[in-house]
């Protein structure tokens, strides 16, 4: 099964910065850059510029409030995104069995093999001990 991945939208939603963005605009409905450089550790240059990523993927939307831009999310694009992580997420469990299942199968051939090789040495051992 393949899954179609949106690019830019995980690369918006890979940065930690946009993703406490997020947070906080989940939180609280909406907010400007000004409100959220408040509760983050970057200046208020660098919350614009991000917001700008995520604007871009679609994960927000703008509307201007005065002399400011005000951000919410856009919960059907955050969905597409959380259901592209959920199929990426399946494949890679199916993908991860089946690894699992190759590598059981190779221990217990290496197993099976180290058995007979033990008994094949009992047995010779058995065969010089009758020969004396």
């Amino acid at each position: 099964m393949t899954v179609v991945v949106d690019d830019d939208l995980w690369s918006a939603i890979g940065d930690p910065t946009r993703r406490r963005l997020l947070d906080l605009l989940l939180v609280d409905g909406a907010g400007t850059a000004t409100s959220l450089s408040e509760r983050l550790p970057v200046t208020r240059q660098a919350v614009s510029k991000h917001l700008g990523v995520l604007d871009r993927a679609g994960l927000v939307h703008v509307t201007p409030a005065g002399r400011e831009m005000r951000y919410r999310v856009d919960e059907q694009q955050l969905a597409r995104a959380v259901a592209q992580l959920s199929a990426v997420g399946s494949t890679w469990d199916g993908r991860l069995r089946r690894i699992a299942r190759i590598a059981e199968a190779i221990q217990r051939r290496a197993d099976e093999q180290q058995t007979q090789e033990q008994q094949t040495q009992e047995q010779q051992t058995r065969q010089r001990k009758g020969k004396k």
